[in-house]
């Protein structure tokens, strides 16, 4: 994708009605002894590090459940949709683990530090809406019948993307991230 100038826009959902991305595997987790783990959570924080970099912009469509790694891939996004009933939380400390692809510093940039640090020291889940209303996602629709509505509002938004300057958007999200490390 990085190099395929005819993407312009990259939208990220799941074809598992109800989840967005459950996160990792914790029971094959389990199993691993510690530097398979290390290898393991490097390996992951190196691919949302690129889902990051990508040129164009990317757009999370959470239709469902977007839990530890899975709100971490959300995080890696320029934009989240979420359906008001989806369900989201780095919920790695209820099961002993930190969030480790990039949670910890992704999602303060987003929400701020205090409510960062609140969500990530209690694990708590919060709805779509809840996540709209302190700043985690763009927007929040309500849920359709076909379970798809954060991927349809995703699409409308790539839309909207898709007639702007290539380059100017390019730029725009370089510029942007790049003055967030500042």
């Amino acid at each position: 994708l990085r190099f395929d100038e005819k993407v312009r826009v990259v939208v990220f959902k799941s074809q598992v009605k109800g989840v967005f991305c459950a996160g990792a595997d914790l029971k094959e987790r389990a199993k691993m002894d510690d530097a398979e783990v290390g290898l393991f959570v490097r390996r992951l924080r190196n691919l949302m590090d690129e889902i990051a970099a990508l040129p164009m912009p990317t757009i999370a469509a959470i239709d469902g459940y977007a839990l530890g790694g899975g709100l971490e891939l959300a995080l890696a996004c320029d934009l989240r949709v979420a359906a008001s009933s989806a369900k989201m939380g780095l919920i790695e400390t209820t099961r002993g683990l930190l969030p480790g692809a990039g949670g910890t510093q992704r999602l303060p940039r987003c929400v701020g530090i205090g409510l960062a640090k609140e969500l990530i020291f209690t694990g708590r889940q919060i709805d779509g809406e809840q996540a709209f209303s302190m700043g985690l996602v763009n927007h929040s629709v309500p849920q359709n019948s076909e379970g798809d509505a954060a991927y349809q509002r995703a699409l409308a938004l790539a839309k909207e993307i898709l007639p702007q300057a290539p380059f100017a958007v390019k730029m725009g999200k370089l510029a942007i991230n790049r003055g967030m490390e500042v």
